[in-house]
C-alpha cells in the first residue's frame, strides 16, 4: 500500500494546512487525517474553526469553508520518523510552488519541521512567523495534531484557537 492522498486544494484558501505526510490509514481509505487518535478534525471544531466535528471521511467538506489540505511529503508512513531529510527537502520544493499557485491567505504548518524546510529557518516558535516565505501569504506553525505528541491538550488548542482569530 504506496496510495499517495491527493490533496484537498482550490485557489483563494483562507487557510491551507500542511501536515507532514498521510498517515496508513489515511492513504488507505483516501481522507486526510483519518487515524483514528489524530486530534485535528477535534481542534477545528473545539476552536471554532468548523461549525461541526468532522471523520477524515468529510475532508471535503473543509473545501467549502475555505480550508485545503495537503502534506510536504506524499509518501504514506506508520510515523514520520520514516521519512528522509530528502524527502522533505523535495516536498518543500513542490510545496512552496503549490502555494504560489494557489495563493492561500494563510499557511498553517502542522509542525515545526514543515516550516523549518519551507523557511530554511532553524528555529522557530509556535504561532504566526514573521517575515512570510512568501509576500502575501501568512505563515502559521501549528502542533502537530498526531496522537504521539505529547504537549498538553490544551496547550495545543490554544494555538488552534490563535489561528481562529486570524481568519
Amino acid at each position: 500500500m504506496n496510495q499517495v492522498l491527493p490533496n484537498l486544494i482550490k485557489t483563494d484558501l483562507k487557510i491551507l494546512f500542511v501536515g507532514i505526510n498521510p498517515g496508513l490509514r489515511s492513504a488507505a481509505i483516501g481522507h486526510h487525517f483519518a487515524g483514528h487518535s489524530n486530534r485535528f478534525w477535534r481542534f477545528l471544531f473545539d476552536s471554532g474553526l468548523t461549525p461541526s466535528k468532522l471523520r477524515g471521511e468529510e475532508d471535503v467538506k473543509l473545501l467549502d469553508l475555505g480550508y485545503g489540505i495537503t502534506n510536504i511529503v506524499a509518501r504514506p508512513s506508520t510515523a514520520a520518523a520514516e521519512l528522509t531529510p530528502e524527502e522533505f527537502r523535495q516536498g518543500a520544493i513542490i510545496l512552496l510552488q503549490l502555494i504560489s499557485d494557489i495563493r492561500p491567505r494563510i499557511v498553517a504548518c502542522l509542525g515545526k519541521d514543515i516550516y523549518r524546510y519551507l523557511s530554511g529557518k532553524t528555529k522557530s516558535d509556535w504561532g504566526k512567523q514573521n517575515p512570510p516565505v512568501m509576500e502575501g501569504v501568512i505563515d502559521f506553525i501549528l502542533p502537530n495534531p498526531s496522537g504521539l505528541n505529547r504537549m498538553p491538550i490544551p496547550e495545543q488548542l490554544e494555538y488552534y484557537l490563535e489561528l481562529k482569530r486570524l481568519t
